[in-house]
This record gives structure tokens, C-alpha cells and sequence, in this order.
């Protein structure tokens, strides 16, 4: 990676930074982009020039921003000895633990790439999610399993996060008892994960067109 490419890396960071707090209590609209370049003395042409594609494109990037905040995390533990289900569980306590700062922002996050012209972005950032978690915790795996385990995954760091926005419970153990259990409901079921990888092999992939885009 470059300098520039980093710098304007850092750049975009600063801005999505600047326009969180506004998107928790306006949402992602275009009001919360003008307020934020207002309080942040950012011209909003600079914005636009950062992300053209509005408040679609900054979501998104708040979402690859969240992933990279979890993979530095990851970056300074040492998980050579731990099970696998323990990276995964910690890979997703990251990712949250990254976003406590910006919860509301979060709740306002999921609600807006919900909705229906949002959905394929919303889909796109997910697998992102879940194949940079499956990448840094050591899976290799190449054969049709690779997919499987991205959709078990992506149910996991779904559910973990919607209870997480509704856990009021000390440092969020709650969180992180109810994350420990759906991995473990993954990992005793791999009788079933033959099956949906019987049934899958058979139907259209929507997660191999992803990682198809995603490589582009």
C-alpha cells in the first residue's frame, strides 16, 4: 500500500469518524453528512468527494471500517493456541467491542441497510464481515464447506449483535454468554452442516457472487 493510498485512507476514516455521532441521532441522511462537515469545519464538497456514492457508500464504510478496527484487535492477541471456536468468539467480541462507542450508531446502521435498495449492500458488507473473521482466525478451507461456514457465521454475528444493542447487562457479559452459545449450537451440528452443504451444491450461491464482486 502506498502513502497516498494510505493517507487517504486515514482521510476517509476522519471523515466517517466526523459523521457518526450525527448519524446516531439523525440517521443516514444527507442532514447528518451537512451537520458533520459543519462541527468538523469540513467543506461538504469534500465529502462528496470522499464518498460519491452518499450516504449508501459511507455505510458501507462504516461497516469495513468496523472490520478493520476488529482485525488490528485480532492482530495483537496471540490465538495460536486457542480452539477454534475461542478465535471466532473473540474475532466477534472485537467487532463489538469496537463499535461500543458508536452503539446507537450501529442500531441506525443495521435499520438503514435493511431497508429495500440497501439490502444488497447490507448482504455485500455481512459477507465481508464474516470471510475477513474466517480468514484471521486460520481457516483455509477451499471446497464448498467455505461457504457453508461463511452463512453459519453470518447467522451468529447477526444475532450476537442485534442482542448486543439490547444488552443493558455489566461490560455486556450477557453478550458474550449468548455468543459463546451460538457458536457452540454451530459446532454441534455438523450433521446438519452436511446437509445444507448436500442441499446448497445444488442451488444458486448468492455468497460465490459476492466474493466475486468483492475481488474485483
Amino acid at each position: 500500500m502506498t502513502k497516498n493510498s494510505e493517507s487517504r485512507i486515514e482521510q476517509k476514516d476522519n471523515v466517517l469518524l466526523a459523521i457518526l455521532p450525527h448519524v446516531a441521532f439523525d440517521g443516514w441522511t444527507d442532514g447528518a453528512l451537512k451537520s458533520a462537515a459543519v462541527d468538523a469545519g469540513i467543506d461538504h464538497v469534500e465529502i462528496k468527494r470522499f464518498f460519491p456514492g452518499g450516504v449508501q457508500e459511507i455505510a458501507a464504510y462504516f461497516c469495513d471500517w468496523t472490520d478493520r478496527q476488529m482485525l488490528a484487535a485480532m492482530a495483537e492477541q496471540d490465538i495460536s493456541n486457542l480452539r477454534l471456536r475461542d478465535r471466532v468468539a473473540m474475532a466477534v467480541r472485537c467487532r463489538l467491542e469496537a463499535l461500543a462507542p458508536y452503539r446507537e450508531t450501529e442500531r441506525r446502521t443495521i435499520a438503514f441497510l435493511s431497508l429495500p435498495g440497501n439490502v444488497p449492500v447490507g448482504v455485500k458488507a455481512l459477507y465481508n464481515t464474516v470471510d475477513r473473521i474466517w480468514y484471521a482466525v486460520g481457516d483455509k478451507s477451499a471446497d464448498f464447506s467455505f461457504y457453508t461456514k461463511r452463512a453459519l457465521l453470518a447467522a451468529v454475528v447477526s444475532t450476537t449483535t442485534l442482542y448486543w444493542l439490547n444488552d443493558d447487562s455489566d461490560e455486556r457479559h450477557e453478550s458474550w454468554e449468548f455468543l459463546d452459545r451460538r457458536i457452540a449450537d454451530v459446532m454441534k451440528i455438523p450433521t446438519l452442516r452436511g446437509r445444507i452443504e448436500k442441499v446448497a451444491s445444488k442451488l444458486p450461491d448468492p455468497f460465490r457472487i459476492l466474493r466475486a464482486t468483492r475481488a474485483r
